[in-house]
């Protein structure tokens, strides 16, 4: 432990893009600046509705100058390539025939196991692509609770699940951390967590952060996590997912998850690297490396983990 706390007091004398690329240097990473690929998801409601299938709407968009290609990880998603428009400006995107996710953020909602005919909490749903991408899951079966303290984010969201057709979706104003007070629960949870993003998307993001706003993220994220956990069913799954490359917001909260909420990482199949098990000379509970962390490269940084209860005990 002393290591541990030496570490953090290093750190702490540091400041700006010197103090976090030290960090993810002792984490295992070498810092260098990404080129980020725009990245869009194929909506199958809508295309199904208008009787367009994947790759005729692949043609539509290149016939208009938005060149795609397929992205091997993903069922649906695909980068835009040496497009001539922009992504957001056509008539296919306005009729919800498809949108614009970023890669690596199209992963969380396909970890689930089984989404057809189910209830679904969508803890912090706001701007609405994983809502829509979950209403697609379940062909628009089940239902979904999608929460969002914002109220201009929330517009946004209601907009976006109207455009892709979405139906089984309730849209509540609602802090993540009163979700119990909706006396309901739910068979999936996903908590695509609020998070200090990272530098990938943002280029004034070493100015803007300090240690004590990923301290302050992890806590928030902590109280929604346990929250959330309220509303699980005995047999439900969480996903967990943040786009922050910092281990308070990540393996370090579900470390803290599996001593204190009954819960535990299950294995996922999907890119990236295992989770951290070793943070500044902290040891992690083993079953951590279940979960997957992705370092910037053509994807934003990120960071998936699954969980599940732990068996009740005989």
């Amino acid at each position: 432990m002393e290591g541990f706390y030496f570490s953090f007091y290093l750190l702490s004398v540091m400041s700006g893009r010197e103090f976090f690329v030290s960090r993810y240097e002792q984490l295992g990473w070498k810092y260098r600046p990404v080129n980020l690929r725009q990245a869009i998801r194929f909506n199958q409601l809508n295309s199904s509705s208008n009787s367009i299938g994947r790759q005729d709407l692949v043609l539509r968009l290149s016939s208009l100058g938005l060149n795609l290609e397929t992205i091997d990880f993903l069922s649906s998603g695909f980068w835009v390539c040496n497009s001539k428009v922009s992504a957001g400006a056509t008539a296919e995107y306005l009729l919800g025939l498809y949108s614009i996710q970023e890669a690596a953020a199209q992963i969380p909602v396909s970890l689930f196991s089984n989404l057809r005919g189910k209830r679904v909490l969508d803890a912090s749903a706001a701007p609405g692509g994983k809502t829509v991408q979950l209403a697609n899951a379940m062909d628009n079966t089940g239902s979904i609770v999608a929460l969002d303290i914002n109220k201009q984010r929330l517009a946004a969201l209601t907009n976006h699940l109207e455009r892709c057709h979405v139906t089984n979706t309730i849209v509540y104003q609602l802090d993540a951390r009163n979700s119990p007070k909706l006396g309901l629960k739910f068979d999936c949870i996903l908590v695509d967590a609020p998070c200090s993003g990272n530098f990938a998307s943002d280029n004034n993001w070493f100015q803007n952060r300090t240690q004590t706003d990923i301290e302050r993220n992890a806590r928030l994220q902590r109280e929604i996590l346990m929250k959330t956990a309220e509303c699980l069913t005995d047999n439900g799954e969480i996903i967990y997912s943040t786009c922050s490359l910092e281990p308070e917001e990540n393996e370090l909260n579900i470390n803290w998850a599996i001593q204190k909420l009954n819960i535990q990482p299950v294995k996922i199949t999907c890119p990236g690297t295992s989770g951290l098990t070793n943070v500044f000379g902290k040891q992690l509970d083993p079953s951590i490396t279940h979960s997957r962390r992705f370092w910037p490269n053509t994807t934003q940084g990120f960071y998936i983990c699954k969980l599940a209860r732990c068996p009740h005990e005989n």
